[in-house]
């Protein structure tokens, strides 16, 4: 980060300069919501935006998906978020001229993210042509509390003269065609021709919002639309409030487009002039829009009678509350304390009000990705969740529990018994056009199971496990048991369960047999599934027999689960001592990626999928992140035999991957390189590193970022729902500190080079263990344990050139090399060499085992 105009401020997110070169960066990274309504951080000029952005969580339209070759089973109608009405302009004028940030004269400028208030503030000092010196200030507000408001001020003062001020409010439907102030930064990045990017929302060309009821009366607007082909509804009302001691005068104007609320003032030098707006926003799926906007007026009512005041104060509560369980400190890092501040208020932002939808991967802040949930959800955002704010975690869950009818119907499509989750989704339908790279990605299922038995451990709600999350666990795991197959000795025994023709988190690798991943994890699903039902039956028989009446389970299904999972084929190599990551991983030919020109990355960009295929190339951790969600299933000479293969082999090209090597790069040993790879997390959107920040906040990195704190510097484990901790604390950080909730009662975990020190606040003793060393702590106690360092310490990284000499089967060297168009006719000299494993093939894995984890 430019640290000039971003300085470093441990509960601020500080720009002093404007700037249009990088306004589509800014727009997401002062964007605010709650979950439910997210606003972008346009300016309220409403001018020079890379996108003018409003979004409701679920909003979407509907669309054909068009394949250029049919085949049964693909995914047939697609979903895309849309732009609801931009509530945001506030424009000012004085002596007739607007604020324009391209040619204005700014003598002072400040744009703040307050993160202890969750508000926006802007503070620009104007000096107009005609010489009068103007102070605007300005903040916005998407309320926690009221899920439905958003707020926003501006206050004009004329410093130095009178003058003639108008302020010009505005409703203004943007997704069918901008204001006459619309369109990009001139000279921005977003102003500049757009290539293919798989990453952005989808545009749809014919009019997606059909207007319904629209009115003005008083300072009140309302604008009202039925969405064309999801049939959904949304209505926009606002109210427009003037406080000032100058005299003014109002002015409306409605279309079905359009509403203005515009105030002309006559100010005196001096004399302030404050507009306050409040706007409420409600959506349904089919309930008519005049219904909602009689929702909006009632929420605005009650908003009033209450004081707008009140409404910033109760914001502020809400995040008091929200960092007493949640914050996380670095001692001694303000510069790290900042931005991790700001990944933890995106994950609030994502996920505190969605009640019941799902997290968008990027949460409510931007269009990319159409506004889609996928498995980013379960495996990098629920972790922080459930451990902080369990209620926002069970609603996530919910959220799959809603799904299962569709999930029911995709599964059956595709020839298997159970649920299938879509990859990529809105409604629940699959909405994935490539399905190589999106229903072939089987461990979704796997992973929804995983997140439910995480939130199950961690909090002990046995009442939303046996109401509603059993049929999760139990439909995932019946998807398996089709899915797979039996592999059968001589005698006619089953021996060797497999998984085949599907794709793990390595999008760069699809539709393969045994991967690794899918395998590890789909065999935990299966024994979750057999374990509870049996819990059930023992414990809680009126509830067993419910879920057996309701889906149909038969007595024989648990047994078959277990004996599939302990018969899961499991990848090994001996010959490397590693696992592959599928069946025919070690024999593809390996991609130099210390030699790829930076211009080519990422290689989704410049590379057909087919040419990425054909190489041991990794878009993200995908051997690795099975290393850590199944930890205990691996030895450490395993998990550092397997990270220090394939961390030169990933290019780190999707922002997933980077927290996961951070957390096992820890564990190793790999101390500085954590760093590295926290660092790049950390700074995903705050530094722009992949270039697209402008789309949205990548949430499932900024929940990531929290992981790699608690759980690869802190060493926080909860296998088998046993908590423990085996702290990796950098070695120039004094202290690390964060909070925790384990079965209801709230615990702090402070983290230095000496010791690790738990304090409980009020409820049930907690047992863990800190490097096997078993702990209690009681309510309004606290412990502490010594810690003899801070585990391993290996210099350096893992690359190519340490993976040594080893021939292919056929007595061949491998070698690595870049994809070229060039011929060549000559024989090739090997001047390094890389290893190739035996074929792999079953064999009994090292580790904890159990029946699950």
């Amino acid at each position: 980060m430019d640290r000039r105009r971003f300085p470093v401020d441990p509960w601020r997110l500080v720009e002093t300069e404007f700037s249009l070169d990088d306004v589509g960066v800014t727009e997401t990274l002062f964007a605010l919501g709650n979950g439910y309504l997210g606003l972008r951080g346009n300016h309220p000029e409403g001018r020079h935006a890379h996108e003018q952005g409003t979004f409701i969580n679920g909003f979407h339209e509907t669309f054909p998906i068009r394949h250029a070759e049919q085949a049964y089973g693909f995914a047939e109608v697609g979903q895309t978020i849309i732009n609801a009405p931009d509530a945001k302009v506030m424009r000012v004028y004085v002596d007739d001229e607007p604020l324009a940030f391209d040619v204005a004269d700014i003598r002072d400028y400040e744009h703040a993210l307050d993160l202890r208030r969750g508000v926006i503030t802007r503070r620009v000092r104007w000096m107009t042509p005609s010489g009068k010196d103007v102070l605007i200030e300005s903040d916005r507000m998407v309320s926690f509390e009221e899920k439905h408001l958003a707020a926003m001020r501006v206050t004009v003062t004329v410093l130095n003269a009178d003058a003639p001020v108008t302020i010009s409010c505005q409703l203004i439907n943007r997704q069918d065609g901008e204001d006459v102030y619309g369109g990009a930064a001139p000279g921005g990045a977003s102003a500049k021709k757009a290539g293919f990017d798989p990453r952005k929302a989808e545009k749809i060309h014919d009019r997606v919002l059909q207007p319904q009821e629209y009115w003005q009366s008083g300072g009140r607007s309302a604008l009202s639309y039925r969405v064309t082909e999801s049939r959904m509804t949304l209505a926009v009302v606002a109210d427009h409030l003037i406080e000032t001691e100058n005299d003014y005068s109002a002015r409306t104007l409605v279309e079905p487009d359009i509403a203005k609320n515009v105030f002309r003032v006559q100010a005196r030098a001096g004399v302030p002039v404050t507009v306050t707006k409040l706007v409420s926003y409600h959506t349904s799926r089919g309930v008519p829009a005049r219904e909602l906007v009689d929702r909006g007026r009632r929420t605005l009512d009650r908003v009033e009678a209450e004081g707008v005041q009140t409404q910033y104060d109760r914001q502020a509560a809400w995040m008091d509350a929200f960092w007493q369980r949640s914050d996380v400190v670095i001692g001694g890092r303000d510069d790290l304390q900042q931005a991790t501040r700001w990944c933890l208020f995106q994950l609030a932002q994502a996920a505190a009000r969605a009640d019941g939808q799902g997290v968008p991967a990027k949460g409510v802040t931007g269009s990319g990705y159409s506004g889609h949930y996928f498995w980013d959800t379960e495996i990098y955002v629920l972790p922080f969740l459930i451990y902080t704010s369990p209620v926002w975690a069970r609603n996530a869950l919910r959220m799959r529990y809603l799904m299962l009818p569709a999930a029911r119907k995709r599964a059956g499509q595709l020839n298997e018994a159970g649920a299938l989750f879509p990859w990529r989704t809105i409604s629940g339908e699959e909405a994935s056009a490539y399905y190589a790279a999106g229903t072939a990605q089987y461990h979704i299922n796997a992973d929804v199971s995983f997140a439910l038995g995480k939130y199950v451990r961690a909090t002990g709600d046995d009442e939303f496990l046996y109401r509603e999350g059993v049929d999760i666990a139990v439909e995932t795991a019946r998807l398996w048991a089709t899915l797979g197959f039996w592999r059968f000795t001589e005698d006619g025994e089953p021996e060797v369960f497999h998984i085949h023709g599907v794709t793990g988190p390595d999008e760069y690798t699809t539709v393969v047999n045994d991967n690794l991943f899918t395998n590890v994890m789909a065999r935990y699903n299966l024994r979750f599934a057999a374990r509870i039902v049996r819990e059930m039956a023992e414990e809680a028989p009126a509830e067993y027999a419910a879920m057996v009446a309701r889906l149909g389970l038969d007595d024989g299904e648990p047994d078959a689960w277990d004996a599939a999972a302990e018969a899961m084929h499991i990848p090994y190599s001996e010959a490397l001592g590693i696992h592959p990551q599928d069946a025919v991983f070690l024999e593809r030919e390996v991609w130099d990626l210390e030699n790829t020109p930076t211009e080519q990355r990422p290689l989704l960009l410049h590379f057909h999928p087919l040419v990425i295929y054909r190489y041991q190339v990794l878009k993200q951790a995908d051997v690795v992140l099975a290393l850590y969600l199944q930890g205990n299933h691996f030895t450490d000479d395993e998990k550092l035999a397997d990270f220090e293969y394939y961390d030169p082999l990933t290019t780190g090209d999707s922002t997933l991957s980077a927290v996961v090597q951070a957390i096992l790069a820890a564990e190793v040993g790999y101390q500085d390189l954590a760093l590295q790879y926290f660092a790049q997390s950390i700074f995903v959107d705050l530094g722009d590193l992949h270039h697209n920040a402008a789309d949205g906040v990548h949430v499932a990195s900024a929940g990531g970022v929290w992981t790699a704190l608690v759980a690869g510097f802190g060493g926080m484990r909860d296998h088998y729902g046993e908590l423990s901790f085996d702290p990796r604390l950098p070695k120039d950080w004094p202290s690390l500190s964060f909070p925790l909730q384990w079965r209801g009662t709230p615990l702090q975990v402070t983290i230095t080079r000496r010791e690790l020190t738990v304090t409980a606040g009020e409820g049930d003793p907690v047992a863990f263990s800190v490097r096997g060393r078993d702990v209690e702590v009681v309510g309004g106690a606290t412990v502490s344990v010594p810690l003899a360092g801070q585990g391993p310490v290996i210099a350096g990284r893992p690359t190519l050139g340490d993976l040594g000499e080893s021939l292919r089967e056929d007595g061949t060297l491998l070698s690595a090399s870049v994809p070229s168009a060039t011929m060549t006719t000559s024989i090739p000299v090997v001047t390094g060499s890389l290893p190739v494993s035996e074929l792999a093939h079953p064999r009994e894995e090292h580790g904890n085992l159990g029946v699950d984890s």
